[in-house]
């Protein structure tokens, strides 16, 4: 009953998508079951509905990378407050999708200050007054163009912005100290990404913003992923960043094929299977051919 009257809320909250649009997106947001796992030093992730989420608690404060839902961000704010009595300092959002905003809400009152990408905070607000919904909105505070820098107790915290990927506000958050990595949705491990057009997302140019992660960071850096086909590896490393590079590659190389053999997008919509891509898996795989045709088209 909880599962159905979850997924109901959500497909009501997606009212700017379409019909089709909604069942999809719908899906990356299955229930898991509430965990908790420390990374390295004083980092964890949390997952439960939507996107994972970093947190960071050490002897001078608590740091949080998304909120996914109202609901499991209380449930991350009670258990964080039962390990510390430290202040909350700060939440950032990898971008603006309601699986990693929404829960935003649960802060209010709590957190110092909410940073995102400039970009992140306008598609947050468009899509807030699209679906009539600001009131429950807790809107950034802080934004910024290229990277911004953040400090709790020891730790860096520094954000990284590469241009258009899954969005056109995407963050990659580093905490230097521990070397930990927040990929937000540039990651989709293993799972079919959804990749928003709407919101002046670009194929191409999330290659090469993997291309500068990869030249940015070191072989020891952990990496955080915004979703992954199996629940139990939404961590990963540099060679997961390639693998998400190389499926889209292939990706926009298929559909591009498919085009020049004069194809329709509704018979490339019509696909299963993307050559040499063999390792994605789940729902949603007609999200990225749409996708790729209308860059290609456009």
């Amino acid at each position: 009953m909880q599962r159905r009257i979850f997924l109901r809320n959500t497909a009501l909250s997606l009212g700017a998508l379409s019909l089709a649009d909604q069942k999809v997106l719908a899906s990356f947001f299955q229930q898991q079951a509430w965990k908790m796992k420390t990374i390295r030093n004083d980092i964890g992730y949390f997952t439960e509905k939507g996107g994972t989420i970093a947190y960071l608690i050490n002897k001078k404060g608590i740091a949080v990378v998304d909120a996914e839902f109202p609901e499991p961000a209380q449930h991350l704010i009670d258990e964080l407050k039962k390990l510390s009595d430290k202040p909350f300092d700060l939440l950032i959002n990898t971008h603006h999708h309601m699986d990693h905003t929404a829960g935003n809400i649960a802060f209010k009152g709590l957190v110092k200050n909410v940073a995102a990408h400039e970009n992140s905070l306008t598609n947050q607000k468009r899509v807030a007054e699209q679906q009539k919904n600001e009131d429950k909105q807790l809107y950034p505070d802080i934004t910024y163009v290229d990277s911004q820098t953040f400090s709790v107790g020891k730790e860096m915290i520094k954000t990284y912005y590469f241009g258009a990927g899954h969005t056109n506000g995407d963050s990659i958050i580093h905490f230097q100290h521990a070397n930990i990595a927040h990929m937000g949705d540039l990651v989709f491990n293993r799972r079919w990404a959804f990749i928003d057009r709407t919101a002046g997302a670009s194929i191409k140019n999330w290659i090469e913003s993997l291309n500068k992660t990869l030249s940015t960071f070191d072989n020891d850096t952990v990496f955080i992923f915004g979703h992954a086909f199996d629940p139990e590896k939404v961590t990963g490393n540099k060679e997961d960043l390639r693998a998400m590079q190389d499926y889209l590659a292939k990706l926009l190389d298929f559909v591009g094929k498919e085009i020049k053999a004069g194809k329709s997008k509704d018979d490339i919509l019509k696909e299963k299977s993307i050559p040499g891509v063999t390792e994605w898996q789940g729902d949603g795989i007609e999200r990225g051919l749409q996708a790729a045709y209308e860059e290609l088209t456009a």
